[in-house]
């Protein structure tokens, strides 16, 4: 089957059409001892109340770097169907983040989830950096959605917990964890355990509504477990409703990051699609836009389109 073909059958899940979207990047947050947060929003030119979705990039392999700018597919694929994109530019990000020599380095994943805080803290001010967009968005109405480390840094903001610690925050209403990190402590390697003690999360207090999204040939270094590991939020997360797999697919979900992106280790137009129109129809359904688009969604993936995946519900 040629790939124009499989491209095919991802549209066959149902999405809105496409209308005219606006960004407005760098918007610089001013932090308390240390340099600004950098911003990209990409939104619909038109349209009032519109539901946010902040979107956390991964840490990245050494030969590529995260940041703002990344993730575009994903990032106007929902602009270009109702949703504002919030995109920072994470502490842990070398273009832009902060120094190597800071506390916290290299990872700064407390710093991260600050940094999300920050934005919703701030969304009155970000829309004032963006004046097309000023007094459009609907500050009640709030998703956020990972990508590896970055779904670590949600995973944290939706309720699991770290040894007893916890990020939750309430004004997120609805949350999508893409190939985050699984549990830790003794699920890791010995050295990976030692290396990462903050991906020793308890998800069993994750209790926001959120889809979580896996690839089936993502093999993980940190665990001897297997692809499995990724799903881990979903098995142990009361909130978390569903599970999504990819096939054919590993880390990158055939391009998450960009199709042409280094840390692209297979490039699967058709699994992208499926993932961009899945996420969709999860954010739709679960802020309360659209009761039918999830389980639309789900029919397709079952039906025309099964040959790219299968979802997983409580």
């Amino acid at each position: 089957m040629t790939t124009n073909n499989l491209i095919d059958i991802a549209r066959t899940i149902p999405t809105p059409d496409a209308a005219l979207t606006i960004a407005y990047s760098p918007i610089r947050l001013d932090m308390a001892g240390r340099q600004p947060l950098e911003l990209r929003l990409t939104a619909p030119a038109t349209g009032d109340n519109l539901p946010i979705v902040i979107l956390s990039h991964g840490f990245g392999p050494s030969f590529y770097v995260p940041s703002k700018d990344g993730y575009a597919h994903m990032a106007h694929f929902w602009a270009e169907r109702g949703f504002a994109v919030i995109q920072p530019t994470h502490a842990s990000s070398r273009v832009g983040g902060l120094p190597a020599d800071a506390e916290g380095a290299p990872f700064f994943w407390r710093e991260r989830v600050t940094e999300i805080r920050t934005i919703i803290d701030r969304l009155t001010e970000i829309e004032e950096g963006a004046p097309a967009v000023s007094g459009r968005l609907d500050h009640n109405s709030i998703a956020a959605a990972g990508h590896s480390f970055g779904g670590h840094t949600m995973s944290l903001l939706l309720g699991a917990e770290l040894h007893g610690e916890t990020f939750r925050d309430p004004r997120i209403k609805a949350g999508i964890l893409l190939t985050a990190p699984g549990r830790g402590g003794k699920d890791l390697t010995e050295e990976n355990a030692a290396r990462f003690p903050f991906f020793d999360l308890d998800f069993s207090h994750l209790t926001t509504p959120s889809l979580v999204i896996c690839g089936a040939d993502d093999n993980p270094h940190f665990t001897p477990r297997g692809p499995e590991w990724h799903a881990d939020a979903y098995h142990d997360g009361m909130g978390a409703h569903a599970l999504l797999t990819l096939d054919g697919v590993g880390h990158g979900l055939g391009g998450i990051a960009g199709l042409d992106a280094k840390e692209t280790e297979i490039e699967a137009p058709d699994a992208l699609e499926a993932t961009k129109r899945m996420t969709l129809a999860w954010l739709r359904t679960a802020l309360g836009y659209d009761t039918n688009a999830w389980s639309s969604a789900c029919a397709a993936l079952t039906g025309p389109a099964s040959s790219l995946g299968s979802v997983v519900a409580k």
